[in-house]
């Protein structure tokens, strides 16, 4: 129990020291863009499968599962809120999780263990502000982006299907969509993505910068990343809906 307090105590130290260095974001502005692009480019057509086979099984759930009791008409307002609420930010985040997240652990425990980030320290340069500030900055904005990019596949998706297999013409999915919108179930869906890249960053850049005993070691903290970020996800998600549609 008191390993499990000392973390915490070291993450949240990590993180302070990490918000501490803000005010260089300029000075790091060419590494940003460089990471968001690994996060946010590279990751585009991941998002894009997951999302998109997301939306045609949600829309066939909601027809199948509302059968009887609510028009298929209204199938693209049950698919939109479905996604833009809950589906596009926490299956964005996992997936990210799994993708950014063990990679940011891998390529700072190797770092680690090879002695990089002892090497920067030695030459006077800032490992918080050179090495993880970057990855953690880019990675928080990217992951909303990817869940907005998620919200229109996935519904575009559903209204392919909901073409070919319900007959479904296009003004009725989207008319009825927008006379149920809410601008809330969008930004929602965007507070959990930026709450959930926060999640996978921090924790991926402070797990490899933990790591000891050489590949062991990597391939324990990308394992680390992977268990905690999925988790802290699910827990998240719980707290944040709860506090915008749960009235606590």
């Amino acid at each position: 129990m008191n390993n499990f307090f000392a973390l915490i105590g070291e993450y949240t130290i990590f993180n302070v020291m990490v918000i501490g260095h803000f005010p260089k974001i300029i000075k790091r502005f060419r590494e940003i863009l460089k990471q968001m692009k690994r996060v946010g480019y590279d990751s585009l057509f991941l998002i894009a499968i997951t999302s998109a086979f997301t939306g045609l099984v949600t829309s066939m759930q909601a027809s199948y599962q509302t059968s009887g009791y609510i028009p298929e008409s209204l199938i693209g307002v049950l698919v939109g809120k479905a996604t833009m609420i809950e589906l596009a930010p926490v299956l964005t985040g996992l997936v990210l999780t799994g993708k950014i997240g063990a990679s940011l652990a891998a390529e700072i425990g190797t770092m680690r263990v090879s002695e990089e980030l002892d090497a920067l320290e030695a030459m006077a340069i800032d490992s918080v502000g050179y090495v993880y500030l970057p990855r953690i900055l880019a990675t928080s904005l990217m992951v909303p982006l990817l869940e907005i990019f998620a919200v229109v596949v996935g519904i575009f998706s559903a209204f392919a299907l909901s073409i070919f297999k319900y007959g479904i013409n296009g003004y009725t999915f989207f008319s009825n969509m927008r006379n149920f919108f809410q601008p809330s179930d969008l930004w929602a869906g965007v507070i959990k993505a930026f709450i959930f890249g926060i999640i996978i960053s921090t924790i991926g850049c402070f797990a490899g910068s933990k790591t000891k005993n050489g590949a062991e070691g990597v391939g324990r903290a990308a394992t680390i990343t992977v268990v905690y970020s999925s988790i802290l996800i699910l827990i998240s998600d719980f707290i944040v809906a709860a506090l915008l549609f749960g009235n606590l």
